[in-house]
């Protein structure tokens, strides 16, 4: 799946971030809520823009599982408990 099949929409919500996330344009697309903490986009961010950071992370998430598998509500910063190599990766690949 490439990047253009992942549609992210980030509203503010108070000092974080709602974010919603539509994987596929087919009828089989799966939609997934996370909220960003601003804490998260400035330690795993570095001057990424929060839908950029979101992108990124369900592209690291695709690489390691079906789109049927990813959670449909979560917390970006519960990624690296199930991948402990996320953190690190997600810098790397938004520009650390």
């Amino acid at each position: 799946m490439s990047d253009a099949d992942i549609t992210v929409h980030c509203r503010p919500d108070r000092d974080d971030w709602r974010c919603t996330v539509t994987i596929g344009g087919d009828s089989g697309a799966t939609r997934h809520e996370l909220s960003v903490r601003a804490d998260d986009v400035r330690r795993l961010g570095s001057g990424a823009t929060v839908e950029g950071l979101v992108q990124a992370s369900f592209v690291f998430l695709l690489e390691r599982e079906s789109r049927e598998s990813i959670l449909r509500s979560f917390d970006l910063s519960v990624i690296s408990r199930y991948f402990p190599e996320y953190d690190q990766e997600i810098r790397r690949r938004v520009g650390d």
